[in-house]
């Protein structure tokens, strides 16, 4: 099921999670995917990010489980471990670790923005971070409660 994004296609995938909340299951599950696919495909760019808000999340970093080097393929590998934990393991705690990352992303993204040539979407961008991982941190909660 890791792959599954990678056998029928993420715009498959999108057709029927995209529209739903990072709360519930297909939300989640959606969330889950498109991190995966975001840290395969632009593991540059995350790791700049994840590089730069870690030390404004530590307890986050720690919680998402990055390995210290923190490079591209690190990020890959905690891609893979998260979605990969939603099946084999600890489904609120694969999601919790999807959470954690999106906030240090986030703060990634917030330090960063002054840098960028557009300071206002990567606050943009930093928002729906946050949004997802609240989105997850709820979804993470309701599963434990039996309630998702």
């Amino acid at each position: 099921m890791v792959d599954l994004a990678d056998r029928v296609g993420l715009d498959t995938l999108a057709e029927l999670w995209r529209d739903e909340a990072p709360s519930s299951l297909p939300g989640a599950l959606w969330a889950l995917y498109l991190l995966r696919r975001w840290c395969k495909g632009n593991g540059d760019e995350v790791t700049q990010l994840w590089r730069r808000g870690r030390g404004y999340a530590p307890a986050d970093e720690v919680v998402a489980g990055v390995s210290d080097e923190a490079d591209p393929t690190a990020i890959a590998d905690l891609a893979d471990a998260v979605l990969g934990g939603a099946y084999g393991g600890d489904f609120a705690v694969a999601l919790e670790r999807a959470a954690a990352f999106f906030r240090v992303v986030a703060a990634g993204r917030t330090e960063g923005a002054e840098l960028s040539d557009d300071p206002a979407r990567e606050h943009q961008l930093a928002s729906r971070n946050l949004d997802a991982a609240e989105g997850l941190r709820v979804a993470a909660a309701r599963w434990r409660a039996n309630a998702l």
